[in-house]
């Protein structure tokens, strides 16, 4: 892997967040860049910044957010909803999910399961019209 600086990294983070590969920081010291395949975590986020933050069943610590960058780009998103929480569910969104929440259509989806249980995922909650469950 090669090293670069802090602004090359802000730079290649927010056009990978624009085509739709996640980024990862290796190691306190440098930073990178991995493969799509590595998922990303996310902090809370809002709804003021264009994001779209997911309401999650049974919810103890986790955090689902699709960031508006990846909402226009339309592309699946694998969402590692860890949050607080002290272990991670994955949560995969095709790019027919990410265009409904363009959309603004209630869009459901349930996570892996990680000790014994799963979480339902409902975005644009405050539509009243059913979900979609992708």
């Amino acid at each position: 892997m090669r090293r670069i600086d802090r602004r090359e990294f802000a730079k290649e983070a927010s056009l990978a967040f624009l085509t739709g590969i996640t980024v990862s920081v290796s190691a306190c010291g440098g930073g990178g860049y991995s493969s799509p395949s590595t998922p990303t975590t996310m902090p809370p986020a809002t709804n003021d910044s264009g994001n779209d933050v997911g309401e999650i069943s049974s919810n103890h610590g986790h955090s689902a957010v699709v960031l508006a960058a990846w909402l226009q780009a339309g592309n699946a998103v694998d969402l590692d909803i860890r949050g607080n929480a002290t272990h991670s569910h994955m949560v995969s969104l095709v790019a027919d999910a990410m265009r409904d929440l363009r959309n603004g259509k209630k869009v459901q989806k349930d996570s892996t399961s990680t000790d014994g249980h799963t979480h339902t995922v409902t975005f644009n909650t405050e539509n009243p019209e059913p979900p979609v469950h992708y």
